[in-house]
């Protein structure tokens, strides 16, 4: 009978091996995040250096397929068109309110004032009045000071049918864009 032998090994030996393991990985978590830390400084600078965006000289606002007439959104960006942004809210509000027509050329019945003949489109008003304030918006993002529409143009849009295949229904699609307004000097 052949009798096993067991070797025992101190077990503080053991231990003080474990310990060493655990301290150099601790040592190796730590070199790992002063690493990261370090990446993370560099990219916030990169990014501080990248936020210097060149400013932008426009603001624009574009709709596309708003269920009004295309002749009359025609005719309220001709009205607005060279105005501040908020006096072209205030005109339209009064537009709404029927104190001040917009100019229209066609058989249309003439009004009382300086215009010839012009109409009273509310709900033509009313979503360019939304449009308007998006614009204002835009331009206050992009650091415009004193925007004013220097463009503004009504586009006829695909025309879906009504119900039952009768009637087309109107759609118009609109852009409007606004710059700093200019100031002439007449000294320079």
């Amino acid at each position: 009978m052949a009798e096993k032998i067991q070797t025992k090994k101190p077990k503080k030996k053991v231990e003080k091996k474990e310990e060493i393991k655990i301290e150099e990985k601790m040592e190796k978590a730590e070199q790992k995040e002063k690493a990261i830390e370090e990446t993370k400084k560099e990219e916030k600078e990169k990014s501080e250096i990248k936020k210097e965006k060149p400013k932008k000289t426009e603001a624009i606002v574009n709709a596309f397929g708003i269920p009004v007439s295309t002749k009359k959104s025609a005719a309220v960006c001709k009205f607005i068109k060279g105005k501040t942004i908020f006096s072209a809210i205030s005109d339209l509000e009064k537009v709404i309110s029927k104190k001040t027509p917009v100019p229209m050329k066609g058989e249309i019945p003439h009004r009382k004032g300086k215009i010839m003949s012009g109409r009273y489109p509310k709900r033509t008003a009313e979503h360019f009045i939304k449009l308007l304030k998006t614009l204002s918006a835009n331009a206050e993002v992009n650091g415009i000071n004193e925007p004013v529409i220097s463009e503004a143009v009504a586009n006829i849009a695909s025309r879906p049918f009504g119900r039952f295949g009768r009637v087309r229904k109107k759609r118009t699609h609109v852009r409007i864009i606004a710059r700093q307004k200019i100031n002439k000097n007449k000294n320079q």
